[in-house]
């Protein structure tokens, strides 16, 4: 629901957007023989995903001004994995749906009989791409047309670069930063020094346990990992902790656990031990505010948000989050809630990598098919994507921030530290590389490893394993599965979930993998 509702709001943005600027941009186009209506020609587009049925919202948001503007271009829109068809082929012989394997999709339509031009992708099939010759390097296009990387933000353009062999092989308009947001009156009120860019994870833990303080519905947290409840027991929260470091939950060939080490433990008792001294809140503190008289609840759009609540100090937030904030602090007298007053500061960094975050989103990577029938087009759309007027645009936009560094700024009628989002070098995906990449494919059971630790995990928070109590049974259970998923990396495994809760069997007693994507 919250990514769908998301989705319908960047969907009447952006099409009250093209509307405002098609008079500006109709006008960009500098060459004659790429706008001449009389040499029509198609450029064709891939997609990671898509159907007919929303080709509409992706014309708006990236092809519709570039065909307004080119007159002699016509633009298709080719799916690599088609929604609206895949919900009804991928079913195994017993009608379970099967996810498709995303970047064999891909390749499909970038090198069959009719490839297509440009690729629209995420930052997981960057090193792919690039790693089987797929795209077209763009360094020599970008020099010829004077387009300089030193226009945009230097995070990204180091991300990008580090996916490619220190060299660009697509270029994105906007991503999605990450930053630590905090409560300011929380932190007057207290009489404690606010957080301020620059900081580590134990500086930044040390200030939550300073802002932890009472009871009930008077409670007040010190952080959360994420505005969603962010307690750490969520394994997609320590996934995104641990990136930076670089910490693997089995060695390169798939063969051996590597996660019961003093490095994991470390950071997991870290974790935990926020939750045992309640410096994060628990799963019972989501719902503390409802009524117990048998009223009625007034209704809140931002029910269990605590740091939309004024409950959580500080929690880590993507950029989008400010639309949220506006959309409450717009609305709080019709809510009868008080208005957040807030700010940001840079994403903490692990003190053994310094001066590296979060992973950030780059999710419109737009690159050029190593095959393309149609170049100097593609070349074209790319570029103006990533145009200086495109940028114009986009910025007006809270959902993603512009990568074109003119073009970052707060706001209008707000006042944050918009500089606290570009000032951290992103850490990588967790499994991105393309040896991590290649052996989820040839073994998508693979993931079963991260779904049985996610459990094992949460075990540790319902008291039923320490923390060395469940690295231990992940080196063993883990060390098993892994000759399992050797022998049989895509069928079913029976057992996985087994004595996953010590006993019992656990929510599920036998798993059926999906190709990785």
């Amino acid at each position: 629901m919250k990514k769908n509702a998301s989705r319908v709001r960047r969907w009447a943005l952006s099409g009250l957007a093209v509307s405002l600027f098609i008079p500006i941009l109709a006008a960009c186009s500098q060459s004659k023989d790429l706008d001449d209506p009389a040499n029509r020609r198609t450029l064709r587009i891939g997609t990671m995903y898509g159907s007919k049925q929303d080709e509409s919202y992706f014309r708006q948001q990236y092809t519709d001004l570039f065909e307004f503007s080119h007159k002699g271009i016509d633009i298709e829109i080719v799916p690599a994995i088609d929604w609206s068809q895949q919900q009804f082929e991928n079913m195994d012989e017993n009608g379970r749906y099967i996810q498709p394997d995303t970047l064999g999709k891909v390749k499909e339509i970038m090198t069959g009989s009719n490839p297509v031009d440009v690729m629209i992708f995420d930052m997981s099939m960057l090193s792919p791409l690039v790693e089987e010759n797929l795209l077209k390097q763009l360094d020599p296009m970008m020099k010829e047309d004077k387009l300089d990387t030193a226009a945009f933000v230097p995070s990204v353009i180091d991300a990008i670069k580090q996916a490619g062999n220190n060299n660009i092989y697509a270029l994105t308009p906007t991503f999605m930063p990450s930053a630590l947001y905090y409560n300011k009156k929380l932190f007057q009120d207290a009489g404690v020094t606010p957080p301020h860019d620059g900081m580590n994870w134990d500086e930044v833990f040390a200030l939550a346990k300073q802002m932890t303080k009472g009871t009930g519905k008077d409670a007040v947290f010190g952080f959360t990992f994420s505005q969603w409840g962010g307690s750490g027991e969520n394994w997609y929260d320590i996934m995104n902790f641990a990136a930076p470091l670089g910490l693997k939950m089995y060695d390169k060939n798939a063969e051996k656990m590597t996660i019961n080490t003093p490095q994991w433990k470390s950071l997991l008792d870290t974790v935990y031990g926020l939750y045992k001294a309640h410096v994060v809140p628990h799963q019972e503190d989501m719902n503390v505010d409802m009524p117990t008289d048998g009223k009625p609840m007034r209704y809140n759009p931002y029910q269990g948000r605590l740091f939309m609540n004024g409950r959580v100090a500080m929690t880590i937030g993507e950029y989008g989050m400010i639309n949220d904030i506006q959309q409450m602090n717009d609305n709080s007298d019709k809510l009868k809630i008080s208005k957040l007053d807030w700010d940001v500061v840079s994403i903490p960094f692990h003190a053994a990598v310094p001066g590296v975050g979060v992973s950030t989103n780059l999710s419109s990577l737009a690159g050029i098919n190593a095959k393309a029938q149609n170049e100097k087009d593609a070349w074209e759309f790319v570029k103006f994507m990533n145009s200086d007027e495109w940028a114009k645009l986009r910025s007006r936009s809270t959902y993603e921030m512009p990568t074109r560094v003119d073009y970052i700024k707060t706001r209008e009628g707000m006042s944050y530290n918009v500089e606290a989002f570009t000032k951290m070098q992103p850490a990588p995906y967790p499994n991105s590389s393309p040896e991590e990449q290649k052996l989820l494919r040839e073994r998508p059971n693979l993931n079963l490893i991260q779904d049985v630790f996610g459990q094992v995990w949460n075990s540790v928070f319902q008291g039923q394993r320490t923390v060395d109590e469940a690295l231990k049974y992940m080196d063993t259970k883990g060390n098993d599965l892994l000759q399992k998923i050797k022998a049989n990396p895509t069928g079913q495994i029976d057992g996985v979930f087994d004595d996953v809760y010590g006993g019992g069997g656990g929510p599920m007693g036998k798993a059926m993998a999906v190709p990785a994507g």
